[in-house]
């Protein structure tokens, strides 16, 4: 926890503050959260980002490129696509980076802005807050209204309400997991499964079902535990975080000594700080902590506390800003925001991945080809000529067709026997597979395995790949 903590405290140990999760007793026993709805202008933005990545979470995996889909992990069938363009195994070593880029780019976001990814970007907190907690608002009311239904008996009224909600959270559980599942497998086959019937696919079927059981239990029970207990993110932002990062903070400087409201009071004159002492900022916290008492592991940087904050100071007349994004060094020292060694070092790592991840995209060519000899094969005379047979593997990484010949680059004079046509027609995203027999003039052939280059050219004449391999022959008595 933060250093910043106010002489209020000192009637609690400081001990309580580093060691109790906001959402649970003493005794270990979970503690239920019940956040009154906010408002204000962050809580307006958040909403726009809310509708924008809800509109992208639903919509892309409709959105289709060059007939590829824009995203698509099917791990099963080795199929992936981003941006619509495909990626095989072979290209997973670029998959890899990616990932670690995107750790690297959440870190460095971290070092510079806090927690910002889990208030604004996460999708935990996109479906609980925007989704499932605004359904809990409309059917059950707000804070004290949940509170209220909470504690009475279950007559028809909490019956009626619960089995409501719930119901309702299990329908956005499985929608949600449908969606999920068309980023894994695509849209039609979604369709597909639903259309022929859990029989026709059981396997898959008790997959969404458990899934979507997931959901349920993270959004209707879990919920803001995932972030204290469940998430890795919350327990590395400690390690990433400083003086020198914005976060969402209590300006206990200006805020203390706290105490209640008082009319035609002038505070300064009577040794009282700006806070009043409403506790607003913490009945709104979906993570059920007091922010005053420091940066603290459940915050997620939601921003409620400062809109609740700014609406109070409004009402009785003093400054907006008692919470608000600041540095830890601003509001002790109140030092202004700058760009530290760390946060350059870590930024100059980020350029230089993005910069190498680039390349790999850009050099990973459009095609590859493989020439593997059959298991157990070996050299076979025909014609007066020493031949051996090759599979070939194409590969189009592209989204174009491809009209395709192959050529022996290395040793000269060969023939190439392609069973029918010498051109290859290779469609867009597709993997094709043939035989051909490689053969060469006795004289050609100089060791028992010679290496060989074999170069496959486009229609244009162009070489879009090589591949080098060994070419077998009879064994040559050297003397």
């Amino acid at each position: 926890m933060s250093t910043l903590h106010s002489d209020f405290q000192a009637s609690e140990p400081e001990e309580y503050f580093r060691n109790s999760v906001g959402t649970m007793d003493e005794a270990g026993k979970r503690k239920w959260v019940y956040p009154r709805k906010p408002k204000g202008k962050y809580t307006d933005y958040r909403k726009y980002v809310t509708y924008i990545l809800l509109i992208l979470f639903f919509g892309l995996p409709f959105v289709k490129i060059h007939h590829n889909p824009f995203l698509l992990f099917n791990v099963i069938d080795r199929k992936f696509f981003i941006f619509g363009q495909p990626f095989y195994l072979q290209d997973f070593f670029i998959l890899a980076l990616g990932a670690v880029t995107s750790v690297i780019f959440v870190m460095l976001f971290t070092v510079v802005f806090g927690r910002i990814f889990c208030g604004w970007l996460c999708p935990q907190t996109i479906f609980m807050e925007g989704v499932f907690r605004k359904i809990e608002y409309w059917i059950e009311g707000d804070r004290n209204k949940q509170m209220k239904l909470d504690r009475q008996e279950w007559d028809r009224e909490k019956i009626r309400k619960r089995l409501t909600k719930w119901a309702v959270f299990a329908l956005i559980s499985l929608l949600i997991t449908h969606f999920m599942f068309m980023y894994i497998v695509g849209y039609e086959e979604v369709f597909s499964i639903i259309r022929q019937g859990p029989a026709e696919h059981p396997l898959k079927f008790l997959s969404m079902i458990a899934f979507a059981a997931t959901f349920y239990f993270v959004f209707a029970w879990l919920r803001e535990q995932v972030c204290t207990l469940v998430c890795p993110y919350g327990r590395l932002q400690g390690v990433l975080i400083d003086k020198h990062t914005i976060n969402v903070y209590y300006d206990f400087k200006r805020g203390e000594n706290r105490s209640k409201w008082r009319n035609h009071e002038d505070r300064k004159t009577a040794g009282k700080g700006d806070c009043i002492d409403c506790q607003q900022c913490v009945v709104v916290c979906p993570t059920g902590i007091d922010i005053r008492n420091g940066q603290q592991l459940e915050c997620v940087n939601c921003t409620a506390c400062i809109d609740a904050c700014d609406e109070v100071m409004e009402k009785v007349g003093l400054p907006k800003g008692l919470i608000r994004y600041a540095t830890e060094a601003e509001i002790e020292n109140r030092e202004k925001f700058r760009f530290t060694s760390r946060m350059k070092a870590t930024a100059f790592c980020l350029a230089l991945l993005i910069g190498f991840l680039g390349f790999l995209m850009y050099d990973r060519g459009s095609m590859e080809a493989k020439f593997i000899k059959p298991a157990g094969s070996t050299f076979f005379v025909k014609d007066g000529k020493i031949a051996n047979t090759f599979i070939y593997t194409f590969l189009n990484k592209s989204n174009e067709n491809k009209v395709l010949t192959i050529k022996v680059l290395h040793p000269a004079n060969a023939e190439i026997d392609f069973f029918g046509t010498d051109r290859i027609i290779l469609k867009g995203d597709q993997i094709i597979k043939g035989n051909i027999n490689i053969s060469f003039p006795e004289k050609e052939i100089k060791f028992s395995k010679q290496n060989m280059t074999i170069g496959v050219f486009d229609e244009k004449g162009n070489m879009v790949d090589s591949f080098e391999t060994v070419f077998e022959g009879p064994f040559q008595l050297v003397l």
